[in-house]
């Protein structure tokens, strides 16, 4: 890997920690901040609220400036939105925090692409947003377990001091490694626009909402799906997060390999059918925990194993206004990830259970499926 995209790869894992840590250690916070649950949630609300309005707003404020400049801001917004939190002793100043702290989340994928295509060697494109992306998943696998034993044994606070070191770290590697690239070419705002005048952005981006939503109607349920329906002892859920952390990984990488070799619409769209077929064995299988732990893993890579193609095909989709095609990949992923918590929660509240998550969320991913074969199709006989 090299350093360039190593800096990269360094900042999405401060995200990640700053993103996935908040859904083990809530508890936690409520307590510190003498707030209910249900309040605490609202933390992760506002770092999602601050990932919806920062990515388009930076964008359209920064569109103009130099790539690496661009970085250096984004990661000092991570340094103080982490900071910020780690001193917060109000719930008001801490959702102001995680705002902060969401801000910088879905600008530094889209910018974070554009200088991993310019970094990487020819016909590695793909494979160099996935090493970017590797960040993120490591979080998953070590640093969010890490962190909820750290938080558990000493202070959540802990955890965020670390964030914003990470943050520090990432600062010092970007003005380092990442060459000073020009920015992109000049534009004015309506240009930022031009290419959601083609269908195919729009296509890219509806079956990112769905796959994202499909699979989290499920992973968001994971723990209860695991213990009450599985009767998995509750003690084996560090294993089983730290076996979907690895596979997020695996995915994650494959997904960069099999792009640069096989084109990013046939990896994804093969990605997407695995992930279809597998929440619909799940549902079948999800009292045994053997297969269902197994399934799990399957799930969680694919979930990671598109993120670097969707990126790259919509950063190839939106000429003229490629960081604004990033931003909004992101807020896709945003959207899908709500989406499918919402859906899973109706069907739980409704009735029908928490086994039936799986069920939901592959006819949820069976709509990607379609978008991205309709897609592949539609693009076939343009090239044509």
């Amino acid at each position: 890997m090299k350093k360039g995209i190593f800096a990269l790869s360094l900042g999405t894992f401060t995200l990640g920690m700053s993103e996935y840590i908040m859904m083990s250690i809530l508890p936690d916070i409520a307590d510190s901040l003498h707030i209910s649950i249900s309040q605490a949630g609202q933390l992760i609300t506002a770092y999602a609220l601050g990932v919806g309005v920062g990515a388009p707003l930076t964008v359209l404020i920064a569109r103009n400036y130099p790539l690496r400049r661009i970085l250096v801001g984004l990661v000092v917004m991570m340094v103080i939105g982490n900071l910020l939190f780690f001193f917060a002793n109000h719930n008001a100043t801490a959702l102001i925090a995680r705002f902060i702290s969401g801000l910088p989340h879905g600008s530094f994928f889209s910018v974070g692409v554009l200088v991993a295509n310019k970094l990487a060697d020819k016909g590695k494109e793909t494979s160099a947003v996935a090493w970017m992306v590797m960040g993120m998943t490591v979080a998953n696998l070590g640093g969010v377990p890490l962190g909820n034993w750290v938080g558990a044994m000493l202070s959540w606070r802990i955890i965020f001091l670390f964030t914003a070191i990470c943050g520090a770290l990432t600062l010092w590697a970007i003005l380092a490694w990442v060459p000073n690239l020009p920015s992109m070419p000049r534009s004015n705002i309506k240009g930022l626009f031009q290419f959601l005048r083609k269908r195919e952005p729009w296509m890219l981006m509806v079956a990112t909402v769905l796959g994202s939503g499909g699979l989290f109607c499920w992973y968001s349920y994971i723990n209860p799906l695991m213990t009450d329906v599985a009767h998995m002892d509750v003690s084996w859920m560090p294993l089983l997060m730290f076996l979907a952390g690895g596979s997020m990984c695996i995915g994650n990488y494959l997904g960069g390999h099999f792009s640069d070799r096989f084109t990013p619409t046939r990896t994804t769209t093969a990605i997407q059918i695995t992930a279809t077929l597998s929440l619909f064995l799940i549902w079948l299988l999800s009292a045994h925990v053997l297969p269902a732990a197994v399934l799990m893993c399957v799930c969680t890579a694919c979930l990671f194993g598109v993120s670097a193609p969707v990126q790259q095909l919509l950063f190839k989709y939106s000429k003229g206004g490629e960081m604004m095609g990033g931003a909004l990949v992101q807020l896709s992923f945003n959207l899908g990830n709500a989406l499918g918590a919402v859906s899973g929660g109706i069907a739980i509240s409704t009735g029908l259970g928490i086994r039936s998550t799986p069920l939901i969320g592959s006819v949820i991913l069976a709509g990607a499926v379609g978008m991205l074969i309709w897609f592949g199709v539609h693009t076939s006989k343009n090239n044509n």
